[in-house]
């Protein structure tokens, strides 16, 4: 897990904050931005195996940084959980996970982050 990055894009601090906690404290190797377009240079610099990404954020939504990351080769295949306040559980239920793209409700927990992380890089393993 130590050589397993993450990347987190989140525009509330204190969710920043607490998933690089709880995503450190598991051995991941973590980097975090407030900013969408920064989120877009940071990981076409390093490549995160996972994004976990907010939706709604000021500069630019999070469905404005994975279609910028699609255009890439090296960030087009980067699966990407996208963690929302506009998604109720029930909807996370049906809505699933699409192909590379998951998403989950918040508030969740560090629990359930930690799984699903763990579940997209079983169904997308890199290296």
């Amino acid at each position: 897990m130590a050589n397993t990055t993450i990347l987190i894009v989140d525009d509330e601090k204190e969710i920043l904050d607490s998933l690089d906690s709880i995503l450190k404290r598991a051995n991941y190797k973590v980097f975090s931005t407030t900013k969408g377009k920064e989120a877009v240079d940071l990981a076409k610099k390093i490549i995160p195996d996972v994004i976990i990404l907010d939706i709604l954020m000021p500069d630019m939504s999070g469905d404005e940084v994975a279609a910028a990351l699609s255009e890439y080769p090296s960030t087009a295949k980067i699966p990407i959980i996208f963690l929302t306040a506009i998604l109720t559980k029930e909807e996370e239920m049906v809505r699933g996970n699409f192909g590379r793209q998951f998403v989950m409700a918040k508030p969740t927990t560090g629990e359930k982050i930690l799984e699903m992380v763990k579940n997209v890089l079983a169904v997308n393993p890199t290296g």
